[in-house]
């Protein structure tokens, strides 16, 4: 395939359900997918499959205990992270409103938010060691796209890590306008390759906002399960999915069944 790329963070369409999952092999659950057409564009999630999240963790924790010991309280890290695997396990809603609601004063949640993008960054040593290889294979037969909720300096780290040589089109949150899930930020990635839903993969490592928004679309999912994904995943959420895997390493194979399956 010709790879016809803008190499810069810029901009990013509508669907079909997806098949009922079937289960294949310890730790993946597979769906044959419906039959569709010819898979372009893999969509591709930031925080997780590319970056290790202990680092947005780790922003997240020390916002909250600064907003807590000025609101003249202590937080002890084992609360947060009861609260914290809690909201991962439910795979429903925000981190960030979860510490607010549980730790903070009410209204304090925007305080929060700010003060943990302030915090959050990723060093060289947090990309996941499976990235590269996994992105040079796909980059020979597919378009990639990155569909992050993520600040634009992201893809920054993304240049210094190698990773940005790889991705044709970009859809970061903080510079279209729109957050997973909602559809408008899928929409925005695809509009921009030129890409039907029918046509695309998204992989991303949250139910809610990366394989549920995606499907509304009728785009197919890989979930890859590590980072925000749940830390005990149940049959039910290994369901969700098209197919559920634990390492980007096995992404190009998932992607090219799904291709099989159309």
């Amino acid at each position: 395939m010709s790879r016809q790329s803008e190499k810069s963070p810029g901009e990013f369409p509508a669907p079909e359900p997806a098949a009922a999952p079937a289960h294949s092999g310890p730790g993946s659950a597979v769906a044959p997918a419906a039959p569709g057409e010819r898979i372009e564009l893999v969509l591709l999630d930031v925080g997780g499959p590319i970056y290790d999240d202990s680092w947005y963790r780790e922003a997240l924790l020390r916002a909250t205990c600064e907003l807590v010991a000025e609101n003249g309280g202590v937080l002890l890290e084992a609360d947060f992270q009861r609260v914290y695997d809690a909201r991962r396990q439910s795979q429903e809603g925000s981190l960030r409103t979860a510490m607010a609601e549980r730790f903070l004063r009410e209204g304090d949640r925007q305080r929060l938010s700010d003060r943990a993008e302030s915090y959050w960054f990723y060093p060289p040593s947090a990309l996941q060691p499976d990235v590269l290889p996994a992105l040079r294979e796909l980059s020979e037969r597919y378009k990639i796209a990155v569909v992050a909720n993520q600040r634009a300096l992201v893809v920054d780290a993304l240049r210094r890590d190698g990773v940005a040589s790889f991705i044709d089109y970009w859809a970061i949150s903080e510079l279209v306008g729109a957050s997973k899930p909602d559809p408008a930020i899928f929409q925005h990635a695809l509009d921009r390759a030129g890409v039907s839903p029918a046509r695309a993969v998204h992989v991303g490592n949250r139910l809610d906002s990366d394989v549920r928004g995606a499907q509304r679309l009728g785009i197919r999912t890989v979930w890859v399960v590590r980072g925000e994904a749940p830390p005990d995943p149940t049959r039910e959420q290994l369901d969700e999915p098209d197919i559920a895997v634990f390492s980007l390493a096995d992404v190009p194979a998932a992607v090219e069944r799904l291709q099989r399956a159309r």
